[in-house]
């Protein structure tokens, strides 16, 4: 062989070498990449195998115990924590779950009552001392911003009913100038009154009105004279007809109907009481007072423990009467107790002097066995009491302002009509409260019953 040929076998060889080298190099190259796929894909089962399922918030918290390097020990600490994780969320939240859901679908339903006093105690709540007491006194308009007669109603009484936040105004005929006068006069009253207050007058039929000029000539009959037909019903129409006017007028309360008997001769009561027999009179009332109701007006029946039995008139002095205690419990006694079954939403007490309940002659309306002792808790009355006017001499001739005004909530009246001078009485009964001789809860005590008949109509039925 020639050495030009040996030369080409050796390269020849040379190249097949690296030929097979080449080959080894990829198929090595491939083998790793294989391998290392291999490796990722079995790093991801694995992954997905010891990673907790269900517990996603769980991830990455641990991350030995997430790969297949960790060892059996690491693998059993973790499967105890897999089974707290798990099953505790999904049985003790269950639990603590499911009993709000019981207990929420047990709803006591308030009462009437119980709404109602919600409402009331809200309200009285947020008052102060001073709005507090107050909302005690019904006055005329003339007392509250001090000019005479009142047949307007503008920045005087706004500015008045913001210093003293009354709970009521009593009107009478000197206040009405015309219909659309005396209409204007109710509702600019209303939108000055800091809360709710009763605006009242004294209409009880026949010639004992006060709104003549402002019912449209609308006439009714007395008591005396609806007696007189016989027939109870008469007293209901009564009702509705003076019901249906007063409210039309913006009036909230009638001081009315008369509830006395007139057994006594010459009784200050004879034209404005239907009589002198408890059971007949009775049917007479309480269809008044329906009448009355059924228009949206508030009666308040008068003048416990009854009035008819003396013959001075207490607006003119001191009046005594002379019943027995056995003669006023079968009759004027047993006539409001009917009265107190029948609810009646207000009683206003007397001012004459009963001796034979009292002991002496201290006027009823500021007498704690009258008010408190017998009508609160022998007959059970548990509405709104409210004095006859204190202005009148059977009380002013005896006592000042201040004195009737304390004397008379400590008797267990809640609302105090017209003292003779009411910033004295105001004062007065504000700075008994302060030092403690009347209790601030005597005072809320009034104001529940007050406010209770001036909240009816905004409990959600």
């Amino acid at each position: 062989m020639s050495e030009e040929n040996k030369n080409q076998e050796e390269l020849l060889q040379k190249r097949e070498a690296r030929r097979k080298r080449r080959q080894r190099n990829q198929i090595l190259a491939y083998s790793v990449v294989i391998l290392l796929i291999a490796l990722v894909g079995i790093g991801i089962l694995a992954l997905i195998k010891y990673m907790p399922g269900k517990e996603s918030k769980h991830q990455g918290t641990n991350v030995a115990k997430l790969t297949p390097t960790s060892s059996e020990e690491s693998l059993e600490e973790t499967e105890p924590e897999e089974t707290e994780s798990t099953e505790e969320p999904s049985s003790e939240p269950e639990e603590t779950s499911s009993e709000p859901e019981e207990s929420q679908e047990v709803v006591v339903e308030l009462t009437y009552e119980e709404k109602l006093d919600q409402i009331v105690d809200a309200a009285i709540a947020v008052m102060p001392i001073e709005d507090k007491v107050a909302g005690l006194f019904m006055i005329t308009p003339e007392l509250l911003t001090k000019m005479s007669p009142v047949v307007k109603a503008g920045p005087s009484t706004q500015a008045a009913l913001e210093k003293y936040a009354v709970g009521g105004l009593m009107y009478r005929s000197q206040n009405v100038k015309d219909r659309d006068t005396f209409k204007t006069v109710l509702e600019n009253t209303k939108q000055y009154s800091k809360y709710p207050i009763f605006l009242a007058v004294e209409e009880e039929g026949g010639k004992a009105t006060q709104l003549s000029k402002a019912n449209n000539n609308t006439k009714t009959s007395s008591a005396k004279d609806v007696a007189a037909t016989g027939d109870v019903q008469n007293a209901y129409q009564t009702g509705v007809t003076i019901g249906a006017y007063l409210k039309e007028l913006g009036i909230t309360m009638d001081l009315a109907p008369v509830a006395d008997l007139a057994n006594v001769e010459k009784s200050v009561m004879a034209d404005r009481s239907y009589g002198s027999d408890a059971q007949v009179v009775i049917g007479y009332v309480k269809n008044m007072m329906n009448g009355l109701q059924e228009q949206g007006i508030t009666p308040c029946i008068k003048h416990f423990p009854g009035m008819g039995s003396v013959t001075t008139d207490t607006e003119k002095g001191r009046a005594i009467s002379g019943r027995t205690e056995e003669e006023i419990w079968a009759s004027e006694m047993d006539l409001f107790h009917k009265l107190v079954d029948d609810k009646m939403p207000v009683v206003m007490i007397s001012n004459m002097a009963v001796p034979a309940l009292t002991g002496d002659n201290t006027p009823c309306t500021l007498s704690p066995k009258v008010v408190t002792e017998i009508l609160r808790q022998q007959l059970g009355y548990k509405g709104l009491v409210m004095t006859d006017c204190l202005n009148e001499k059977a009380v002013s001739e005896y006592y000042s302002s201040e004195e009737a005004a304390i004397l008379a909530l400590k008797a267990g009246c809640d609302m105090i009509l017209c003292p003779e001078n009411f910033e004295q009485a105001y004062n007065g009964v504000l700075k008994a409260v302060q030092e403690g001789t009347i209790s601030e809860e005597r005072v809320n005590d009034a104001l529940r019953r007050i406010y209770r008949i001036k909240f009816a109509d905004r409990v959600e039925e």
